[in-house]
C-alpha cells in the first residue's frame, strides 16, 4: 500500500468578521493563536453578534421603530444574560470617522494579508474643547446626593403635619355641624389631639362635628370649661385642618352602653358598673373608642368639679371617672402615650382640688394618686421628663402658701403617687412636712384630719413596715439617738416628729433622715 501523505487542509473564513481582527486582539493580549483557531473563534464571534443582533432587532420592532439604537442592543444582552456594555446610550451616540487606510509598501506587503491593508479604521473623533468658552460658561452647582431618611408617616391613624408628609386638604369650615349624643348629662364630643403643631380632630362615629374651645382642667383649684356650638351662620375661622374618622356602628353601639352602665352611679346598677369596667380593662379592639373615652372622662372631670359645693353625687361620678381611667392603663391592647397629656389634667384636678365631698374626698385622692403611679411607672422610661414635671407641679401645691388644705392634702398623696424620692424631697428636704404641722396641727381633744394621716403615710413609705422589723424606740439618754431626734425636729417639725417617735420605730426615724445604713 502506497502511503500518501496527505496535504494539511487549509480553511478560509468568509465571515463579516475577520480572522485577522482575532489575532489583532490576542495579540494585545499577548496570546499567539494559529489560523485555524482564529478562524474558529471569528466564526464563533460572528454567531454570536447575529444572535445579539436577533434579539436586538426584536426590540426594535417592538418598539415601532426602523432604526435600532444601543439601548436595543443592552436589552437583547441582558435577555442573553451577558453583562450589557457601559458607556453608550441612545441620547448621545458616539460619531465614527473613517481613517484613510495605510498603505504600505508592496514588497513587505504579507500576500496572506493583503485585504488587511485595504481594509476601513473607524474611530471616535474626540470632541475639541475651547478653554475660553468653557471658562466662560456659569458654573451649576452639583444637586446633593442621595440620602434616606426616616419620619413618621401615620401615628395612630393620624398624618403628622411635617414637610415630608403631602400637605393635608383644606375643607370648608362653613359646613353645618351636627350636635354629639347627649349621654347621661355628659356630652360625647369628639377628641381633639394635639401632635407637635398639627390639630387632629377625631369625631364621632356617623356626626361631623368640630370642637371650638377644648378645655382641660386645671391642676390646682377648681377649673371651668365651656364647650361652644359651631353653627352654620357664625362658624369660627379654623387654621388648622381637621382629620375625621367615623366608628363603626358596633363601636358606637358599644359607647353608648358602656357609657350609660357607667354613669349616672347608682347602687342598684353596680353589677353593670363592675361588668363595664371589666370589659374596658380586659377587652380589645378598643383602640379607635380610646380618644372618645378620654374625652368622655375629662368632661366628666370638669362636670364634677364645678364651682361650689360638691354633692355626693359628684363624689360617686368621680369614683367612677378614677376607676375608668385605672381601667384603660391596665388594659394591654390600648396604645396610651399618645394620650397622656389628656389623661393627666384629670387626675391633677382630682388631687388637687380643694373642696372634694367630704366623705369621698381621702378615697378619691387616694385612687388618684394610685392611677398616677401606675401611669408613671408603665410610661415615664418612655418620657424620662414626666415625672420630674409633675413633681415640680405638687411641690408648688404643697409648699405655696396661697393653696388651701384640700389642695396641699392632694399634693402629699400625689408625691406618695410619684415615689420614694418625691416624698423624700418634697416632704423632708422641702419641708412640706414642717410647714404643714406648724399650720394644720390638731390641737388638743381634736381628732387628725385627711392630712396629718396623708403626711404620716408619705413617711411611712420611705420606711414601710414589715414582720421581721424589731422596733426599738430611740433613747434620749444615748448620744447617737438624741442626735437623731433633734434632726428629726429639724427636718419635719415638732409635731410630725412627735408623731414619728411615739412610734416606737428607731428604724423608720433614720430612714425618714437617710441614715439607713446606720440601722
Amino acid at each position: 500500500m502506497n502511503n500518501v501523505k496527505r496535504k494539511p487542509t487549509t480553511t478560509t473564513h468568509t465571515g463579516v468578521y475577520k480572522a485577522e481582527s482575532i489575532k489583532d486582539v490576542a495579540e494585545s493580549l499577548g496570546i499567539g493563536i494559529s489560523d485555524p483557531v482564529a478562524t474558529a473563534l471569528a466564526s464563533d464571534v460572528e454567531y454570536r453578534i447575529h444572535q445579539v443582533v436577533e434579539e436586538a432587532a426584536k426590540f426594535m420592532r417592538h418598539g415601532r421603530r426602523t432604526t435600532m439604537t444601543t439601548a436595543d442592543i443592552d436589552h437583547a444582552l441582558r435577555v442573553l444574560n451577558i453583562e450589557p456594555l457601559y458607556g453608550h446610550t441612545p441620547h448621545n451616540p458616539p460619531s465614527f470617522r473613517r481613517a484613510p487606510p495605510f498603505m504600505t509598501h508592496p514588497s513587505s506587503m504579507n500576500p496572506a494579508n493583503q485585504n488587511s491593508a485595504s481594509s476601513t479604521v473607524y474611530f471616535v473623533e474626540d470632541e475639541e474643547l475651547d478653554f475660553d468658552r468653557v471658562l466662560r460658561e456659569e458654573k451649576i452647582a452639583l444637586p446633593k446626593g442621595v440620602s434616606w431618611t426616616a419620619h413618621w408617616l401615620a401615628v395612630e391613624g393620624v398624618q403628622p403635619l411635617i414637610p415630608e408628609n403631602p400637605p393635608a386638604i383644606p375643607r370648608d369650615t362653613g359646613e353645618a355641624h351636627l350636635e354629639a349624643p347627649s349621654m347621661n348629662g355628659t356630652t360625647a364630643i369628639p377628641m381633639t389631639t394635639v401632635h407637635g403643631s398639627g390639630l387632629f380632630a377625631q369625631p364621632s362615629g356617623g356626626l361631623v362635628s368640630t370642637i371650638t374651645s377644648a378645655s382641660t382642667v386645671g391642676a390646682a383649684g377648681t377649673a371651668n370649661a365651656m364647650v361652644k356650638k359651631s353653627t352654620p351662620t357664625s362658624a369660627p375661622p379654623q387654621s388648622q385642618n381637621l382629620v375625621k374618622q367615623v366608628l363603626s356602628r358596633e363601636l358606637q353601639l358599644y359607647y353608648s352602653r358602656l357609657t350609660g352602665s357607667l354613669l349616672p352611679p347608682s347602687t342598684s346598677d353596680w353589677t353593670k358598673r363592675s361588668a363595664a369596667l371589666a370589659s374596658l380593662r380586659n377587652d380589645a379592639g378598643l383602640q379607635a373608642l380610646l380618644p372618645y373615652l378620654i374625652r368622655w372622662v375629662g368632661e366628666g372631670v370638669v362636670g364634677a368639679l364645678k364651682e361650689g359645693a360638691q354633692s355626693e353625687n359628684d363624689g360617686k361620678i368621680l369614683e367612677v371617672l378614677m376607676d375608668v381611667i385605672s381601667a384603660i392603663l391596665e388594659n394591654q391592647t390600648l396604645f396610651v402615650e399618645p394620650y397622656l397629656h389628656q389623661l393627666l389634667p384629670p387626675l391633677l384636678s382630682t388631687l388637687l382640688h380643694s373642696s372634694l365631698p367630704p366623705t369621698h374626698s381621702t378615697q378619691l385622692r387616694i385612687s388618684a394618686s394610685q392611677t398616677l403611679s401606675r401611669l408613671l411607672t408603665t410610661h415615664s422610661t418612655t418620657y424620662p421628663s414626666l415625672s420630674p414635671r409633675i413633681m415640680k407641679t405638687l411641690l408648688l401645691a404643697l409648699i405655696s402658701p396661697s393653696k388651701s388644705k384640700g389642695s396641699r392634702e392632694g399634693a402629699v398623696w400625689g408625691l406618695v403617687g410619684v415615689g420614694k424620692e418625691a416624698v423624700r424631697k418634697g416632704v423632708v428636704e422641702g419641708g412640706g412636712a414642717r410647714v404643714l404641722g406648724d399650720e394644720y396641727a390638731p390641737k388638743e381633744g381634736e381628732q387628725e384630719d385627711g392630712l396629718v394621716k396623708a403626711v404620716v403615710s408619705a413617711l411611712r413609705v420611705l420606711h414601710p413596715r414589715s414582720e421581721t422589723d424589731m422596733n426599738d424606740g430611740l433613747d434620749p439618754d444615748i448620744p447617737s439617738d438624741k442626735q437623731v431626734i433633734e434632726q428629726l425636729e429639724e427636718v419635719l417639725g415638732e409635731y410630725f416628729a412627735s408623731k414619728v417617735l411615739g412610734e416606737g420605730d428607731a428604724a423608720w426615724a433614720r430612714a425618714i433622715l437617710g441614715k439607713e445604713e446606720d440601722v
